[in-house]
């Protein structure tokens, strides 16, 4: 597993720039721009993330096709299943208990 996934993962825009491609794949910059600024309020500039689409696609996870004039950006999530093949979810355990997706509870107090 790469440095260079981690490394894009960790910074909230590009993780934001993942979930826009999620949503809709196939956008251009212009387009990635405009959403970022009106859903997530990341006013970053072009230049900035075109930057960061860089960094994300030297981690493996967003690919580039030309069309005409057009760049249009793709998600691509293989390099994201080996972090889950790696570190896989337990399995919930048998009977009535907290689902997986529930927050962890803090222990009580000593005593308490």
């Amino acid at each position: 597993m790469s440095e260079e996934l981690f490394r894009a993962l960790a910074d909230a825009t590009r993780r934001a720039i993942l979930d826009e491609l999620t949503e809709r794949d196939g956008q251009t910059l212009f387009e990635l721009c405009a959403r970022l600024r009106s859903r997530h309020g990341i006013g970053s500039s072009r230049q900035a993330i075109s930057q960061h689409l860089a960094v994300l696609a030297e981690a493996g996870l967003v690919t580039a096709e030309r069309r005409g004039r057009s760049k249009h950006h793709h998600l691509h999530t293989a390099p994201l299943r080996e972090i889950q093949r790696r570190w896989p979810a337990p399995a919930p355990p048998d009977g009535p208990g907290p689902s997986p997706t529930s927050p962890i509870q803090p222990h009580p107090p000593n005593g308490a």
